[in-house]
């Protein structure tokens, strides 16, 4: 039929539905992505407890009506993330969505949180082929690059790794991913692997426009952009981020302010979070964490429908009296250094 993606299943997908959806062309891997795309990382334990049967039936909706890109992790919940999309699509047509994955990043632990050795690659990727119940995935991705001992390691030993997956059949494109997008810059720029997309994210969001800047880079070299994190990891939704989240108290009570004032005039602030940032052009897909039929139903609705003449006034509203306040959003180096400094404490 014409104009639905290649992923398009009859008997399967919602055609109604499928239609409805945008598509863009994820940089040169061609591939024909959801404008909404599904974050498997409140999948993990990061993000609070979640019912595991209702995530599977979110994550099959979701590819029903047209969502074609899941994005997971080992990271997430130590394989958790994995295990559970991999119940998700082991009934579903493998055409009939797109896959990524990541290494790099595993434990809690802080000596075993990051591994980006030639050997540990191998062996990770395996384990997540096995726990998605897949044969390939679309994309490989390096996971949170900054956090290398040197980016060296990333361009010597990791990215050629990835290369070899690839050649085997096993992935088809290589992508990189990270919170400093002049890091995933430096990156591309340095290796001579063929990196085809990059993932970054709260780096578009009601606090936060550093995307801007890189995107004619990106472009320019014709490189796939995921903008993930909306809600700039919890920090605009009604139950606030995380205790491990990494912004400054400021940050944090300013947003937490203007969640109030959205509460106390009954609109959800991750609605109008989720639909700024998706109106952010020349990105390709929107990567949004989903946890159960509620989120997928809201984040579907915003895509098609937008928000309201009142969400809008409401929007401006909280840009003007609480966000326009905020100096030096953003936590780039922050956890970082923190990561460093338990690893120090370790050692001693």
């Amino acid at each position: 039929m014409e104009n639905l993606p290649s992923t398009y299943v009859e008997g399967f997908h919602d055609l109604e539905a499928v239609k409805a959806m945008k598509y863009n062309t994820l940089g040169k891997t061609g591939l024909l992505v959801s404008e909404l795309s599904y974050g498997g990382g409140p999948l993990g334990f990061h993000y609070g407890l979640y019912d595991e049967n209702e995530a599977i039936e979110a994550i099959k909706q979701a590819l029903r009506c047209g969502i074609n890109y899941i994005d997971t992790a080992p990271w997430y919940g130590q394989g958790r993330s994995e295990t559970v999309i991999g119940k998700a699509l082991k009934d579903i047509p493998r055409q009939a969505y797109y896959l990524a994955t990541k290494v790099g990043r595993y434990e809690l632990n802080y000596e075993k949180m990051f591994d980006f050795s030639v050997d540990k690659t191998r062996k990770s990727f395996k384990n997540s082929l096995e726990r998605l119940q897949v044969d390939y995935v679309d994309v490989i991705q390096v996971h949170d690059i900054e956090f290398a001992p040197s980016l060296n390691i990333i361009i010597t030993q990791t990215l050629p790794e990835l290369s070899r997956i690839v050649a085997q059949g096993k992935a088809k494109f290589i992508g990189i991913t990270g919170y400093p997008i002049s890091t995933l810059k430096e990156c591309i720029q340095k290796s001579n692997i063929n990196i085809s997309c990059v993932l970054t994210y709260s780096r578009f969001t009601l606090i936060d426009n550093t995307l801007h800047e890189y995107l004619p880079f990106f472009k320019k070299l014709n490189i796939g952009v995921i903008n993930g994190a909306a809600l700039a990891m919890g920090l605009f939704t009604n139950q606030g981020p995380p205790e491990w989240h990494p912004a400054d108290d400021e940050v944090k009570n300013v947003c937490q302010n203007a969640v109030k004032y959205c509460n106390d005039r009954n609109v959800d602030i991750a609605r109008l979070a989720i639909w700024y940032s998706i109106q952010f052009g020349n990105v390709d897909t929107h990567l949004i964490g989903i946890q159960d039929l509620k989120q997928l139903k809201t984040n579907i609705s915003l895509i098609i429908d937008g928000i309201t003449t009142e969400e809008k006034e409401n929007l401006s509203e909280i840009q003007e009296k609480y966000l326009k306040t905020i100096k030096g959003s953003h936590w780039e180096t922050k956890e970082i250094m923190a990561y460093q400094a338990q690893i120090e404490n370790t050692s001693k």
